[in-house]
């Protein structure tokens, strides 16, 4: 070999070294950014914005809806990369406001009592930077309203070709009757890695005054999915009912709705056999304390489908995930999940109707 063919030979062989280590430092600078990044809000007083209801009256009968509305992006073809699916964003910005004109369509046909919204992003890549939260308040301008962050995540860089990016999301409550305080209270999350998958949870408590002088409680949740085995969710339901326990023992009244990420029917095994879909194992009912009972819908309907592809009815996993809890002493007139056929979200809104009783 020349000398000329020798050096081409090692100054290719130097640079390739120097983009090599360009490309180490690269990565350990943002493995470093994402944990350092990485915080838990905590726990926290958060703010309420005034309506124009009073107190709750006893034995009037209230609709109350939960709804994981999926950042706005779950259109029915939309499948997800955490999910197996091919999507970290939505199609489009004008997408993300087709989806949200289309749960509010439904909403406001339904015109509920109160409301539990969760997924509700306000500053997040994956949607465009929309601001779901306020174009959805704006809706109900009578409402009190109050909104609690789930998780602030620092920059996900994957998938390489449209990174998931930067999340912003929350809990969304909307009620006609006054809310006089709220708090986000955070639940526990796993302290491996998967912490920065599963991100920051919390749910969000709020007292309305009753007229009968003792107070409704409502907790708005969204627990864990993306976790090892799924016993950090059932944690998180521990400390969920242990305070909605604490409360009624008060003789106060108490509600939690939203996504438990839980199979609320029991049907996870017959429908996909075992050790399938383990993100949704079976509600733990035995942890239920004396006096809440769970309320779900048939099964006929069910609230979420699986999102590692497109919608197609017939062939996509479903599984009923969001309901409620409620004490014994509200009493339940129904609880129906409204079909729509998963148009507008990965999950489908879930009504109760209720009476406190006096």
């Amino acid at each position: 070999m020349n000398p000329t063919a020798k050096k081409i030979l090692k100054r290719t062989g130097i640079s390739l070294v120097c983009i090599l280590l360009s490309i180490l430092l690269l990565a350990a600078g943002y493995v470093s950014y994402v944990l350092i990044a990485y915080y838990r809000i905590g726990d926290k007083p958060t703010s309420v914005e005034a309506g124009e209801g009073g107190e709750v009256p006893v034995g009037t009968e209230y609709t109350f809806i939960t709804w994981n509305i999926g950042f706005a992006a779950y259109s029915r073809d939309f499948s997800f990369f955490m999910d197996g699916g091919t999507e970290s964003r939505a199609y489009s910005k004008d997408e993300v406001y087709k989806n949200l004109d289309g749960v509010l369509a439904r909403l406001l046909a339904e015109n509920p009592d109160f409301l539990f919204l969760q997924e509700v992003d306000t500053d997040s890549t994956r949607s465009y930077h929309v601001n779901q939260r306020d174009y959805i308040s704006a809706k109900f301008p009578t409402y009190f309203k109050s909104f609690a962050e789930n998780y602030d995540s620092p920059y996900l860089f994957y998938p390489f070709t449209s990174p998931h990016g930067k999340s912003r999301s929350g809990l969304l409550t909307l009620s006609s009757k006054k809310i006089t305080d709220a708090h986000r209270v955070e639940v526990p999350v796993e302290d491996s890695l998967m912490k920065l998958v599963d991100l920051d949870r919390c749910y969000h408590k709020m007292a309305l005054p009753t007229e009968n002088g003792k107070t409704l409680y409502l907790y708005n949740l969204h627990l864990s999915a993306y976790t090892s085995d799924g016993t950090i969710a059932t944690e998180q339901l521990g400390l969920l009912l242990d305070d909605m326990a604490g409360e009624y023992a008060k003789g106060n009244y108490v509600i939690a709705g939203g996504d438990f990420n839980k199979d609320l029917l029991g049907e996870n095994t017959d429908i996909c056999g075992e050790g399938e879909n383990t993100w949704a194992q079976p509600f733990p009912t035995a942890l239920l304390p004396s006096g809440l009972s769970l309320k779900a819908g048939g099964r006929d309907v069910h609230s979420c489908r699986n999102c590692d592809t497109g919608y197609e009815k017939g062939t996509t996993f479903e599984v009923t995930v969001d309901g409620f809890i409620v004490s014994d002493n509200v009493t339940v007139g129904a609880c129906v999940t409204l079909n729509e056929d998963f148009n507008h979200s990965d999950h489908n809104p879930v009504k109760l109707t209720f009476s406190l009783k006096p």
